[in-house]
């Protein structure tokens, strides 16, 4: 009996083309290549995650904080408190709505991530290379896209 061989590649487990798990996997690792950085630089991850999300200086309120640094919002808080204490952060009124708070990162926040978001782009820039600028650049917008069709209002 004569069989034939498939000469098409043996087929990928489920997870292997699973596009929530491969997002998973791929932030897992490029993260936790970049928190030993962030660890060494005597910083918490939730720290980083928080402060870097306020770098650009502009008032967010404490449920977007949380959704874009990927924290629990009794997480933040408690952080925001620690921060605040520190002079890193400062909570701010929403101009219409009392019961929002926004967060600003202070000068001293934002001194002390500078040199670490410096880093966070070497790296960045590093772990893309491989791909190109143009495929890097895809990579992100195609992303940015995902996070904006999947986003729900904070």
């Amino acid at each position: 009996m004569h069989t034939k061989r498939s000469t098409a590649s043996p087929a990928r487990a489920f997870v292997e083309d699973y596009t929530p798990a491969l997002l998973a996997q791929v932030s897992q690792l490029i993260s936790g290549e970049f928190h030993a950085i962030v660890q060494a630089n005597g910083f918490e991850i939730s720290d980083w995650r928080v402060l870097s999300t306020l770098s650009d200086g502009k008032p967010i309120s404490i449920g977007r904080l949380a959704q874009v640094s990927v924290t629990k919002q009794p997480t933040v808080t408690r952080l925001l408190d620690r921060l605040e204490a520190q002079e890193y952060v400062e909570r701010l009124p929403h101009e219409t709505d009392r019961r929002v708070t926004l967060v600003r990162i202070t000068p001293q926040g934002q001194h002390l991530v500078s040199a670490l978001i410096e880093q966070a782009r070497a790296h960045e820039e590093h772990v893309l290379a491989p791909l190109g600028k143009q495929r890097a650049e895809e990579l992100r917008a195609t992303l940015r896209l995902l996070i904006e069709l999947h986003r729900t209002e904070v």
